[in-house]
């Protein structure tokens, strides 16, 4: 035989209960895990653009959620639901195919670097074709097998599902700490920049626990004060009525890849505005007002001990002001590290392609 047959392409039909847990995980990341909340907003939606049935409403939905385990009932009485573990899971899963899933070769954040780095190596493992999956990597002896199974050989046929990957391993690990801003100014001005970041989070973690199951991934969030958080903890996280301490922020992700062993560290800042907040002598200084030069001078300092160390610093930047840019070009410039200027909806490409950039070369300064 030479050449292929490609078959009709048949969308698969999503069950009611899919349609509606798909909207349900996005309102979940929105209302940072308050079911009842989000089931509210869905019976609002419902109303108006029909999503349910007479046959399959609501009450059938909320019911299957809880025979799947997706919610429970709190045991001490307090009312309402509480999303699950596998709920959990499920949304990082979501963020991860809406982000990393959507992804292709561009322009975007397509930087040059004087690195040299250590190249990727097959291995003899394998797995099912994933959306998003290159090309290069499919297996295809193996996949023509796969397809002989699947399909006969009467009339030989290959479909997606036929398909199989070559998983490649990396010959570097990766140490990286995620620091994440909520402060204040993260839901300012009419735009929601905390859900996005939110979404990127929970789809990087993701990635690593399936993908580089060696690697280690730290997350912190930064307010007035720095303090990590777990990957089970994402779909919780929201803005408080904080200044942003970036110096506390810095401080801790160093402390966090100073405990790893890894080769390889790095830090990446999701962050929207200037630095406002440091902690001197157990009490908070704070500055709102422009550019403080004790706030950014000790910034500068621990972008450059991070440099010393080894560490670069990637800043996401998710606003436009010139001012604001302008201290993330003089942080960057000290560090010795790389800046992004992007749009929220380009926040999770940036992320993964650099992240994805960096896997595969070795940090030498």
């Amino acid at each position: 035989m030479i050449g292929h047959r490609f078959l009709e392409f048949v969308p698969e039909k999503l069950s009611p209960f899919d349609k509606l847990f798909d909207l349900f995980k996005q309102l979940l990341t929105y209302t940072s895990g308050e079911v009842d909340e989000a089931l509210s907003w869905l019976t609002e939606l419902d109303k108006e653009y029909k999503l349910t049935t007479p046959e399959y409403g609501i009450g059938d939905f909320i019911q299957e959620l809880k025979d799947r385990g997706y919610l429970k009932e709190p045991t001490d009485g307090s009312g309402g639901f509480k999303i699950t573990a596998k709920t959990e899971q499920s949304i990082r899963q979501q963020a991860l195919d809406h982000i990393f899933g959507k992804m292709k070769k561009g322009k975007g954040g397509d930087h040059g670097s004087r690195f040299g780095g250590v190249g990727d190596e097959a291995s003899s493992d394998t797995r099912n074709y994933q959306f998003g999956d290159s090309m290069q990597d499919i297996a295809m002896l193996e996949s023509m097998k796969q397809a002989q199974i699947n399909n006969g050989i009467g009339e030989f046929a290959m479909t997606e599902n036929d398909l199989i990957i070559r998983e490649s391993e990396y010959k570097t690990q990766m140490s990286t700490v995620l620091m994440i801003d909520i402060s204040h100014s993260m839901i300012l001005y009419g735009e929601d920049r905390i859900t996005p970041a939110k979404k990127v989070a929970m789809a990087l973690a993701e990635l690593i626990k399936r993908k580089y199951p060696k690697d280690t991934l730290d997350i912190l969030v930064f307010g007035d004060d720095a303090w990590q958080i777990e990957v089970k903890d994402l779909p919780y996280l929201s803005v408080g009525p904080y200044h942003t301490n970036t110096v506390a922020g810095m401080e801790l992700a160093m402390d966090l890849l100073r405990r790893r062993k890894s080769a390889n560290k790095q830090i990446f800042m999701i962050t929207d505005g200037k630095p406002t907040c440091l902690i001197e002598n157990g009490k908070y200084y704070k500055n709102s007002f422009g550019l403080d030069d004790k706030i950014l001078s000790k910034c500068f300092n621990l972008a450059k001990a991070a440099r010393r160390l080894k560490i670069p610093v990637t800043t996401f930047m998710v606003a436009s002001d010139p001012y604001l840019q302008e201290f993330v070009h003089d942080f960057t410039e000290a560090n010795n590290g790389k800046a992004f200027y992007t749009s929220l909806q380009g926040l999770g490409e940036f992320v993964f392609e650099d992240f994805e950039r960096n896997k595969k070369r070795t940090f030498r300064r």
